[in-house]
């Protein structure tokens, strides 16, 4: 985990953006010994919202299912798969 203090943005932010595309991760920002900020480079932040989107979407589905909302076997989402595809080729 890095953690820098917040002054180092102003002082240092090549350095700070720099941390955060080489390692991927945020840097927290601190002010007065406190937690302040955190700051990270935007592809890891689209990645992570990505990510989020698709447990939100895992979770829905999940929910739905216990619910007992009908579910799929591999074969048919495989055939729902390939009739969307030739209806998108015709279509």
């Amino acid at each position: 985990m890095n953690i820098r203090p917040s002054a180092v943005i102003r002082q240092n932010y090549n350095e700070i953006a720099e941390l955060c595309k080489k390692s991927g991760e945020p840097v927290y920002l601190t002010k007065n010994g406190e937690g302040d900020l955190v700051v990270m480079d935007i592809e890891s932040f689209a990645r992570r919202e990505k990510m989020l989107k698709l447990r939100e979407e895992l979770l829905t589905v999940e929910e739905n299912r216990l619910n007992g909302e009908k579910d799929y076997s591999v074969d048919e989402v495989n055939e729902l798969m390939l009739n969307a595809i030739r209806e998108a080729q015709n279509g």
